[in-house]
């Protein structure tokens, strides 16, 4: 998807993606990754998400990339944290309280950023890409995460004919298939939602499930190759 579109949202307010508290999965599933008490947890297309607050509380440095200004001023704003920025090849890091939040592309992050991520939580963004983009995003983004590091992927799962994304459906087939060949995948928990998401129910979606699922990054195997 162009980052026009990404723009246009933030800058309509049209984020109804946004939460008003942290990710109830992440509350609930985070301590069955495993990740230790200091990890740099790596939060992807973080908007001005409040998961990257509660994992800073909890001890860990954050690592969040996004596309829109206004989101990111909007975070520090919001938490009353004065950052300091550093302009760098990649984009803007905006660094307060344990948190630094990229403004930037997240294809442009380079490997020595993502190499020193030691954990993952993947809530928006992973949803948020058509299907190429999701295979380019696993392929060029996730698959440059070192051997060791676990996360938590949250996604959406509805019938693919009744409404056009985003949020895009992601079945457990389709996660296996991006993952399998480089990440150890466990299902936490699989609930139907479509109760309490009206605008969905507007939309003519029958039924809804959110998933959770702990990866962990395998060690590259030469004998497979890397993931094509």
């Amino acid at each position: 998807m162009h980052p026009d579109f990404w723009h246009q949202r933030w800058q309509e307010q049209r984020i109804g993606f946004h939460q008003d508290a942290p990710t109830p999965l992440l509350v609930r599933h985070w301590d069955a990754v495993g990740a230790a008490s200091r990890a740099r947890v790596f939060v992807p297309l973080a908007g001005k998400s409040h998961d990257m607050a509660w994992l800073a509380a909890r001890g860990h440095r954050v690592l969040g990339i996004e596309l829109s200004p206004l989101a990111v001023r909007a975070f520090f704003d919001e938490h009353a944290l004065r950052a300091d920025v550093i302009e760098a090849a990649h984009g803007t890091h905006h660094r307060a309280a344990g948190i630094d939040l990229v403004r930037g592309d997240i294809f442009d992050l380079p490997d020595a950023e993502l190499a020193t991520c030691d954990a993952l939580f993947d809530r928006a963004a992973l949803i948020a890409l058509p299907p190429a983009l999701r295979a380019r995003y696993v392929r060029e983004v996730h698959a440059r995460l070192p051997a060791g590091c676990r996360g938590l992927l949250v996604t959406l799962e509805y019938p693919r004919h009744e409404k056009a994304g985003p949020p895009f459906s992601v079945p457990e087939d389709e996660v296996r298939a991006l993952y399998g060949p480089q990440w150890t995948i466990d299902v936490l928990e699989r609930r139907d939602i479509l109760a309490e998401q009206p605008g969905f129910v507007a939309e003519g979606v029958t039924a809804l499930a959110t998933a959770a699922y702990r990866l962990v990054r395998r060690p590259d195997d030469p004998a497979r190759g890397a993931m094509p």
